[in-house]
C-alpha cells in the first residue's frame, strides 16, 4: 500500500468521523428542543397558546433566516458581526425613502442595492486587504449604524407609509394557517440547502473553509468566493429585515445594540457548524434554531430581567464555544491564519 493511499484513507476516516459526530450533535440538539418543548408546553402558563406559538414561529423564522446568513460564512471559515446592523439599516433606508415618496418597491431595491454594496466592501477588505473578518465586521457594523441613525434617519424607529397591507402580510399573514414568515424561512432554508449541496459555488465554501491554502491550489478563486459569501449573509439579513419591519409595522435601529447576533452565533454553534470551518449546512441552523428560539420565548414568559437572559445566555455560548474548541481543534493551516 502506497503512502498516498494511506493518506488518504486516513483523511476519509477523518471526514466520516466529523460527519457522524455532526449528526449525533444534530440528533441530540433536535432531542432536547422536542423535550424542551414538551416540558415548557406543561409547565409554563400561556406556552402552548396560540398567540404565544405565533409569537415564537415568528421570531424562531428570523433568527433562522440570520442563522442562514451566519451559517454560509462561519462554514467558509469567517464570521459575521454586522447582520443584525445590515438588517436593520437596509430596512430604514427603504423605509426612508417611502416616507419621502418613492414607491415602496423601489425603496426596497434600493435597501437591497445597499446591502450588496456594503458586503462587498466589507468581503473586499476580508479577502484582498486580509483584515480579520472579526475586526472588519465589527467595525462595518459600527460604520453602517452611524450613517443610520446619524445620517439616514432622525429617529430610532421609523414607520411604513399606510396602506401597504401586502407588505405587511409577509409578516403578520398565514397561508394555510401556517404564518407567512415561516413560509419566507422555509424557502430560504431550502435555497440555502441547494446552493450548499448541489452547486459549485456552494462546494467551493466547503472547501474554502477546510483548507483555505489547498482551495487556492486547486484552482478555486478563494478571495472571490470570500465576498460572495458575505454577499448572500448580507441577502439573509435584508430577508429577515422585511419580516421584522412586516411584523410590526415599522423598523427599530436600537436592536443593534442587543444581543440578537449572540443569539444567532449561540444557533449556529450548537447547532454544530464548527468555527473551524467547512463543515455543517442548514440542517444545524434548523436543530439550532428550535433549541434557542424555544429557551427564548420561555425566559420571556418566566419573566427573566434582560440582564438575567443576557448572563445565561452569555454562559452558554462560552460553553458552546468550549465544546466546539474540543471538538473541532484548531489544525496547523488555521492556527498560521489566526483563525477568524
Amino acid at each position: 500500500m502506497t503512502d498516498n493511499t494511506k493518506i488518504n484513507m486516513k483523511l476519509e476516516t477523518e471526514v466520516t468521523s466529523k460527519q457522524r459526530f455532526v449528526i449525533k450533535q444534530e440528533l441530540i440538539v433536535a432531542l432536547a428542543a422536542v423535550g424542551l418543548f414538551a416540558v415548557f408546553s406543561f409547565t409554563l402558563n400561556n406556552f402552548f397558546s396560540a398567540g404565544n406559538l405565533v409569537t415564537l414561529v415568528r421570531n424562531v423564522s428570523v433568527l433562522g433566516m440570520l442563522s442562514l446568513g451566519m451559517a454560509v460564512v462561519v462554514i467558509g471559515r469567517g464570521v459575521d458581526l454586522s447582520l443584525v446592523a445590515m438588517m436593520a439599516v437596509s430596512l430604514t433606508v427603504s423605509i426612508v425613502l417611502a416616507n419621502k415618496g418613492y414607491s415602496f418597491p423601489v425603496a426596497l431595491l434600493i435597501g437591497l442595492i445597499f446591502v450588496v454594496l456594503v458586503a462587498t466592501i466589507m468581503g473586499f477588505l476580508i479577502a484582498y486587504i486580509e483584515i480579520p473578518a472579526i475586526f472588519a465586521t465589527l467595525a462595518v457594523s459600527a460604520i453602517i449604524y452611524g450613517l443610520g441613525r446619524g445620517v439616514i434617519a432622525d429617529l430610532d424607529v421609523n414607520n411604513i407609509p399606510n396602506d401597504l397591507d401586502w407588505f405587511v402580510f409577509l409578516g403578520r399573514g398565514s397561508i394555510l394557517s401556517i404564518p407567512v414568515s415561516i413560509w419566507i424561512f422555509g424557502f430560504t432554508a431550502l435555497f440555502v440547502y441547494l446552493f450548499l449541496q448541489k452547486t459549485g459555488l456552494g462546494r467551493f465554501i466547503y472547501a474554502l473553509g477546510d483548507n483555505p491554502e489547498t482551495a487556492r491550489i486547486t484552482g478555486i478563486p478563494v478571495r472571490p468566493m470570500i465576498i460572495i459569501q458575505y454577499i448572500l449573509s448580507g441577502l439573509m439579513a435584508f430577508l429577515a429585515g422585511m419580516v421584522t419591519a412586516a411584523s410590526v409595522a415599522s423598523m427599530n435601529m436600537r436592536i443593534i445594540n442587543s444581543t440578537v447576533i449572540y443569539d444567532v452565533l449561540l444557533v449556529v454553534i450548537l447547532g454544530g457548524i464548527g468555527l473551524s470551518g467547512g463543515r455543517g449546512g442548514v440542517r444545524n441552523v434548523l436543530v439550532g434554531t428550535a433549541l434557542i428560539g424555544l429557551l427564548l420565548n420561555a425566559m420571556t414568559i418566566m419573566d427573566i430581567s434582560y440582564t438575567t437572559q443576557n448572563l445565561i445566555k452569555s454562559a452558554v455560548l462560552l460553553l458552546a464555544l468550549i465544546i466546539d474548541a474540543l471538538l473541532n481543534p484548531r489544525d496547523e493551516q488555521t492556527a498560521q491564519q489566526g483563525d477568524i
